[in-house]
């Protein structure tokens, strides 16, 4: 949008402090003005000891002076007023270029202000750690999108070699073709279905209404339920009423994904906590499982897209490498933190802290 050129602020603070110097100037001399025709006569009076100067002789020795003194000010308030605006706009100059830098796709500069910590200060550290933010978040945005395209590439290359085998062999068998190709296809279909619920997420393109995460818990209990029992897992679930303010269906995807990660990565005949508590502000759900030891390095990075741990396998349910990356991004879209411990008996400790719904928003839990 092209604006109308007008004055720079350093001009017109320029112009403000001259002026200022030239009223506060004038008011000065009309003061001594006013105070020297109180004891000055209309008219010179001849007196022993000489003439006492009248108005007259005032006005012509008082007029010039003054002019000059204001002019002084004029020039000095100029001068000193340029300077002073100089000096005190020189931060948000630095700001304003980090500004066009960042405009251009740099993200990495930081203005660094040194100095009191002032209303400029405040600004630079402000802007400081919104660069920071927008260039990690870029980063992760470039990361995951190699990453995507790495992992839809992967059954789509698989689906053309299959294909160029079935039209340079006709007789192969057909049987396991298909099969081959139906479970390729399916994961596609999954990756695409977790993209599509990560990027919902994100967006936070959903309604919000009460939801028990206690009875979220119990529901994905139930639907994993086999699944453990296949593995020989046991799951002890226990808590009280959690309600909370969010989408049914993504708390259910969240607590869902916490569950599938912990049946998959466990030992034989392991372990799963889940857990409900309430706080004043706040409501928690934690899923604890046994497994491999996992180091604090390792666990920082489970979050992020496509990122599994060490000596994990693909296996019919090892999902897509989406799952902590989709309930991340589901706990970030309902105002909660996400927190991820490594066990010392080994495993993981996964802790969600979500908003408490408010008072209002209460009913009696049905039994």
């Amino acid at each position: 949008m092209d604006r109308v050129p007008g004055l720079s602020v350093r001009l017109k603070f320029t112009l403000s402090y001259a002026g200022f110097l030239m009223l506060a100037g004038a008011l000065l001399l009309a003061v001594v003005w006013v105070f020297l025709l109180r004891y000055v006569p209309p008219d010179a009076i001849r007196t022993p000891g000489g003439f006492v100067p009248g108005r007259d002789d005032l006005v012509r020795a008082f007029v010039p002076a003054a002019s000059w003194a204001l002019l002084f000010l004029l020039v000095f308030g100029l001068v000193g007023g340029w300077i002073l605006a100089g000096r005190m706009l020189a931060p948000l100059t630095r700001i304003t270029g980090a500004t066009r830098m960042a405009a251009n796709g740099s993200l990495s500069y930081r203005i660094q202000l040194e100095g009191p910590k002032d209303e400029f200060r405040e600004l630079a550290d402000s802007f400081d750690a919104m660069l920071a933010r927008l260039e990690a978040h870029f980063a992760e945005q470039q990361r995951f999108a190699a990453n995507a395209s790495h992992e839809l590439r992967t059954p789509l290359a698989i689906t053309q070699t299959l294909l160029d085998v079935a039209r340079n062999d006709p007789d192969h068998d057909t049987g396991k073709l298909l099969e081959r190709l139906h479970a390729v296809n399916a994961r596609a279909i999954d990756l695409t279905e977790a993209l599509l619920l990560l990027s919902r997420a994100d967006q936070r393109s959903f309604a919000r209404e009460q939801v028990d995460l206690s009875l979220v818990a119990e529901e994905a209990t139930e639907t994993l339920l086999p699944l453990a029992e296949k593995r020989g897992l046991t799951i002890e679930t226990c808590g009280e009423m959690t309600p909370t303010i969010g989408s049914h269906a993504l708390l259910l995807q969240l607590t869902t994904n916490l569950l599938q990660n912990a049946i998959v990565h466990n030992l034989p005949h392991g372990n799963i906590w889940v857990t409900t508590s309430v706080h004043p502000k706040s409501v928690v759900l934690t899923v604890e499982n046994t497994g491999e030891k996992l180091t604090p390095q390792l666990v920082s990075t489970l979050d992020e897209p496509f990122l599994r741990g060490t000596k994990r396998i693909r296996t019919d349910h090892a999902g897509v490498g989406l799952g902590l990356a989709i309930v991340k991004s589901i706990t970030q879209a309902h105002d909660g933190t996400l927190t991820l411990t490594p066990r010392d008996a080994g495993g993981l400790c996964v802790t969600v802290q979500l908003p408490a719904a408010p008072p209002r928003h209460l009913t009696p839990r049905e039994n």
